[in-house]
């Protein structure tokens, strides 16, 4: 599809194909980290940063010292959450379907049974009320 990185492995190349990912979509920058480290994290610019615009999905990554090394972490993170992404999306659908084929499926006789007593024994405690007869 898209020309993803040459430093990004096959497998997550692979992975980002199948997923429907292209690298026209994703942001990369490299950004100066934060947090300890001292001189050589204030001078190097090594830590990764993903946006998938059109999800808005954004992964930063400053793991290792090696901006290659995060460069590869941080789209191997991005699969993984697109394909999360994915995978809830599915799992809603999924479920949507099954509370519509719950919804209308015929009720068993013991369900129906059960109903109109159910019925009966409201309708019951609901006669007994009103006024008292007169004497």
């Amino acid at each position: 599809m898209g020309n993803f990185p040459d430093s990004l492995s096959a497998a997550v190349q692979a992975r980002l194909t199948a997923l429907g990912v292209r690298a026209e979509e994703v942001t990369e920058q490299f950004i100066r980290g934060t947090g300890a480290g001292g001189q050589k994290i204030n001078k190097t610019s090594s830590t990764v940063c993903l946006q998938h615009r059109p999800t808005g999905i954004v992964v930063r990554c400053q793991r290792e010292r090696s901006q290659s090394v995060n460069r590869l972490l941080a789209w191997s993170e991005l699969a993984e959450k697109l394909a999360a992404l994915k995978e809830a999306a599915g799992q809603q659908a999924r479920a949507s379907r099954e509370l519509i084929r719950r919804q209308l499926r015929q009720k068993s006789r013991g369900q129906k049974a059960r109903m109109v007593e159910g019925k009966k024994h409201r309708a019951k405690t609901k006669s007994r009320r009103g006024r008292p007869p007169e004497d």
